[in-house]
Parts: structure tokens; sequence; C-alpha cells
């Protein structure tokens, strides 16, 4: 696929693509004989990964540092398991705090549909 392509496909500019590239997220992406990049089924299937973390708030320098680990191999697996997991600790952690400003918000809305409204901003 192209990165034109790509880029529709993932809902992302073709630069994002380019930085993925050039942070070695991605790639190196091969070019065809015109010079135009060529993704493979490996370059999407990591792509779409690094959205959907990239999507939860995961750090470039995490995914980097998960990604140096992947290519290095099965010899890294536990780290890259741990990696994950502090991650997913960090998400869920940052999820219930959403979830209780989420609460807030319809508690302060509804005071303010009801014509309630309390002495707290």
């Amino acid at each position: 696929m192209t990165i034109k392509e790509v880029a529709k496909k993932f809902n992302m500019t073709n630069d994002t693509l380019r930085y993925y590239e050039k942070v070695g997220l991605v790639g190196p992406v091969k070019k065809n004989s015109s010079g135009i990049r060529d993704y493979s089924e490996e370059d999407l299937k990591r792509i779409e990964f690094i959205k959907c973390m990239r999507s939860a708030g995961i750090s470039i320098e995490v995914l980097k540092k998960y990604v140096t680990l992947y290519d290095e191999g099965e010899s890294t697996k536990l780290k890259r398991q741990h990696l994950l997991e502090d991650e997913k600790e960090k998400l869920e952690e940052k999820i219930k705090t959403m979830s209780e400003a989420l609460e807030k918000l319809k508690y302060k809305i509804k005071l303010y549909k009801d014509d309630k409204l309390d002495q707290y901003l």
C-alpha cells in the first residue's frame, strides 16, 4: 500500500507515518522502483498497534522501547510483557480518574438542568 492509502486507512497524515518511520516505530518501509513507499502487511499491523496505543496515551518513547525489544526477538519477551503491564496499570488509573471526572460533570450538568446550582464552582 502507498503512504496515501495507509494514511486514509488509519485516518492519519502522511507526515505522521513518515515520523513513525523516522523514529523507528515502523520500517524502514520498502520503496518501489519509483521510490514510493510500499507498506507491507507487517507494517500495517505495526501501524495499527501503534495507533491504538497512542490513542490510549502511551508515549512515543515507550513505544520505541517496546518496538526495539520486539525487534530484538524472543529473548525480550518478558521485558515486553512487563512494559505492557506497566502501561496497562497507568491506563487503568487514567480511566479511573477520567470516570470520576465524568461522573462529576454529569452531576454538575444535572444541577444546571434542575436549576439547583450548588456553591462549588
